[in-house]
């Protein structure tokens, strides 16, 4: 459950400007997590999320050094929990996670900058990595096995 939650979170700050804890508490409420502020404050902490200027002013919630290096343990325990498996369509991998963790998954891939995949779409339980070539998706997929069975 509390990977599911700091899935949900990361997803939350990259789709919304959040200012506050309680802004966040009731976003995840509203997504089905019933948590409080003191449950917030202790996930901001462990995902080590800062606060950064808005242009407009105001301040949100961020993730520190988003463009974190590929072994970023958050990212590898989001994508280890929701991975079911994977297979390819030519220059598209497609990979099945459990319900509801495809977002918080595709996320996790897009933060480790695996340079094969050029753009991805995910849905409830699925995920498409786009590559440029069935050769760049074939070494995305041994990639993405070596990540998971590490």
């Amino acid at each position: 459950m509390k990977i599911a939650r700091h899935s949900k979170i990361i997803e939350l700050i990259q789709q919304y400007d959040i200012e506050t804890q309680e802004e966040l508490a009731a976003r995840l409420n509203a997504a089905g997590f019933q948590v409080t502020q003191a449950t917030v404050s202790r996930d901001i902490r462990e995902l080590k999320l800062t606060k950064v200027a808005r242009q407009d002013g105001g301040s949100k919630y961020t993730i520190m050094n988003a463009k974190e290096a590929p072994d970023s343990e958050k990212y590898i325990r989001v994508l280890r929990e929701a991975f079911l498996s994977m297979d390819v369509a030519q220059n598209i991998l497609v990979i099945k996670t459990s319900s509801g963790m495809a977002n918080a998954a595709a996320a996790a891939l897009d933060h480790m900058n695996l340079q094969e995949i050029v753009g991805s779409l995910a849905g409830d339980d699925t995920i498409a990595c786009f590559s440029k070539s069935t050769e760049d998706t074939m070494i995305l997929m041994d990639k993405i096995r070596k990540i998971i069975h590490a």
